[in-house]
């Protein structure tokens, strides 16, 4: 066959214009990274830079097999599979140079590239994460019925992660679309596969959880093509997943700066680039007659001027604007409260806490088909606490997904499935469990709309009881409200009455932002008030539980029913208590907090949660910093004990606030 035969089939059973679209990926990327490389040795990338060089066939010979709908989930060497999926060079190079036109606009920089109008959902700076992100997107397509397929590239590193374990996993058991691309180049970070894994054989590993591993050279690009081929055949017409280990090499240092030769030696390095995937794939591109010399000389200067014209072009690109440092964080848009609450005064329909939540939970999954819970036990059995009764017979295993004991693999699937157009909704029994799952919260959900340049939400609703009581010990008690109200991009969440449930779960169920609803332990089965019909409560507006005219108490869950019940003692000896109720602490209605105590001119926070860097804390601060004039005695606050939570009910009770300490530390607050 002649080098004109237009897209005639070559021996690999791809066109000739399929064979040079592949030089041309490669091509690409190894230009690219040459010039990112040259750009940090020039001091113009501001932080770090993973190369890909070496490991251009890999992102080349799976990403040739996916649609334009189909995504890409990575990892910080992700430069090459942000190229091979679309990402144009001059948005890549602009976001590793911090540029305003970065693909990111300059919010992720080398290990943070988002791109998902092609489809690349992007690169993570931690070693993992991006695993159960692809199964997670993979589950949001079996939930909506496409043949959609997601991948995910990961290291070796990764291989001995508990994502990697929770994520195959779960993707054997649902039989998911996705397909799990291992780039084994042989060190994570500086240790040896060799050392790390009991098991080096990393796609052996696949048959601990029942799918296929296969294993490729993966400097030959025809060799990971066919790989992927059948894997992506497989996860579109429904076979479930495939692990895929493409054993290459990186031929840069970890990353660029960094000392390269007290773990490996120049030997085995430039024994590995004279198996240069590139220009092995030249030279077959000769061999079998597929392109002349000349022919593929055109093909390399106009790759080499495209890259060098986005070099300069993004190189004179602007900085970003330091006014949009705080740009989506949180969705600037939210959408406004359709139906605003009906007062609960006058309702005769009293019902318990948990039936409130079911309800609001029950209506928007009738509205929308994009909704999903996942959890231990959530299923036929309706969740520890009945938050999902009767719901799985009416939308099935899908939409009511009982889960493996992996509350970071699912809480990680979340992120990725909403990342695709789902709304997941994580129920972890206790938020105890939460912890579990802390770093994908943290790292992945609560900032993915913010380094994505606001281009991707995360409407991912995430509960779980907290609170002391029912001698549940230390590993079921857990409060730990100011740890992720600490982190920006997260809602915290945490009603008092089923009234206030029900508005807040139908609120958290419609809003864009990730939410964590906490529900305290000791009220679940209390009854009260609550409409039929469906309602929203704003998130940011307190209530005013019962207005005083001495002083001030914020209180929170339970600490609110405590306060209310000490009110009756102190209204008898002359103490008019005005009780507010923040409702949510993420964000926090200050407004309504100030006016009170501005009112009053006594603040006292009752707390159920440790007194160290707590929300006590930050509400004394706010009253300090913003009502100093108007106090009339020093804010004080009453905290539960700086202790784990004990067993035994004399210890329980004793490391807990209740009403008639309440009723002591108003009284000292008058004194005053």
């Amino acid at each position: 066959m002649s080098a004109s035969d237009g897209n005639a089939a070559v021996s690999s059973g791809l066109s000739r214009e399929a064979m040079l679209d592949l030089y041309r990926t490669m091509l690409t990327i190894r230009l690219v990274e040459e010039q990112l490389v040259r750009a940090h040795q020039r001091g113009l990338v501001p932080g770090a830079c993973h190369a890909y060089i070496g490991q251009e066939a890999v992102a080349a010979g799976v990403c040739s097999c996916l649609r334009p709908t189909d995504v890409v989930f990575s990892t910080h060497r992700g430069h090459g599979h942000a190229l091979a999926k679309g990402v144009a060079p001059r948005s890549l190079i602009a976001e590793v140079l911090g540029r305003a036109t970065g693909c990111s606009g300059g919010r992720g920089g080398s290990m943070h590239i988002f791109a998902p109008e092609v489809g690349m959902m992007g690169t993570s700076g931690i070693v993992g994460p991006c695993i159960l992100q692809a199964a997670g997107a993979a589950y949001a397509f079996k939930l909506d019925g496409s043949d959609r397929v997601s991948v995910a590239f990961f290291g070796d590193g990764a291989s001995n992660n508990g994502a990697f374990h929770e994520g195959l996993n779960m993707a054997g058991i649902w039989k998911l679309p996705v397909v799990f691309v291992c780039e084994n180049n042989l060190y994570a970070t500086e240790v040896p596969i060799a050392y790390s894994g009991a098991n080096p054989n990393i796609a052996e590993r696949a048959t601990a959880y029942n799918l296929p591993g296969v294993s490729v050279d993966g400097n030959d690009v025809l060799a990971v093509r066919g790989a992927a081929e059948e894997a992506v055949r497989r996860a579109r017409s429904g076979g479930g997943p495939t692990l895929i280990e493409c054993r290459t090499y990186r031929t840069r240092p970890h990353g660029e700066g960094m000392g390269d030769f007290t773990y490996r030696t120049r030997e085995e390095v430039d024994a590995w680039k004279a198996r240069c995937p590139v220009q092995g794939f030249r030279r077959r591109l000769l061999l079998e007659k597929i392109a002349t010399e000349e022919e593929i000389a055109v093909v390399e200067d106009g790759i080499r001027r495209a890259v060098a014209e986005a070099m300069v072009a993004a190189e004179s690109d602007p900085l970003p604007d330091p006014s949009d440092a705080l740009r989506h964080v949180y969705d600037e848009a939210p959408p406004a409260v359709a139906r605003p609450a009906p007062p609960a005064s006058g309702t005769e329909r009293r019902i318990t806490f948990i039936r409130a939540t079911l309800e609001a939970l029950s209506a928007e999954m009738d509205r929308n088909p994009a909704i999903y819970v996942m959890g231990e036990g959530i299923g036929r059995r309706g969740g520890n606490f009945a938050t999902t009764t009767g719901l799985y017979d009416k939308h099935g295993p899908v939409r009511l997904c009982d889960t493996p004991i992996a509350e970071r693999g699912f809480t990680g699937m979340a992120a990725g499935a909403a990342m695709a157009g789902a709304r997941p909704v994580i129920d972890f029994m206790f938020l105890d469990f939460e912890l579990d799952a802390a770093g994908e919260i943290i790292n992945q959900i609560a900032k993915i709309h913010y380094m994505s340049n606001g281009r991707l939400r995360m409407p991912v609703l995430l509960r779980g009881c907290i609170g002391t009581g029912h001698s549940a010990g230390t590993h079921h008690s857990g409060n730990y409200l100011p740890t992720f109200a600490h982190f920006p991009g997260l809602r915290v969440v945490v009603p008092s009455t089923p009234y206030d449930a029900k508005g807040l779960l139908a609120r958290a169920l419609r809003c864009r932002d990730p939410v964590l609803f906490l529900e305290h332990r000791e009220l679940l089965a209390m009854k009260g008030p609550v409409p039929e019909e469906d309602y929203e409560i704003e998130f940011g507006k307190a209530a005013v539980v019962r207005e005083g005219r001495h002083v001030t108490v914020v209180a929170l869950a339970l600490m609110v029913h405590h306060t209310l019940a000490a009110c009756a003692e102190l209204a008898a000896g002359g103490i008019d208590v005005e009780v507010i109720d923040p409702r949510t602490i993420s964000p926090l209605d200050a407004e309504t907090i100030l006016a009170s105590v501005r009112k009053t001119g006594r603040l006292l926070v009752v707390d159920e949660d440790f007194a160290p860097f707590s929300f006590g804390s930050e509400v004394a601060a706010l009253a300090a910093g913003e009502a100093f004039d108007d106090l009339d005695a020093p804010v004080r606050r009453l905290h539960g004990e700086f202790a784990p939570t004990p067993y035994s009910r004399p210890l329980e009770e004793a490391v807990v606030p209740n009403p008639a300490r309440i009723v002591r530390a108003v009284r000292e607050l008058m004194a005053e």
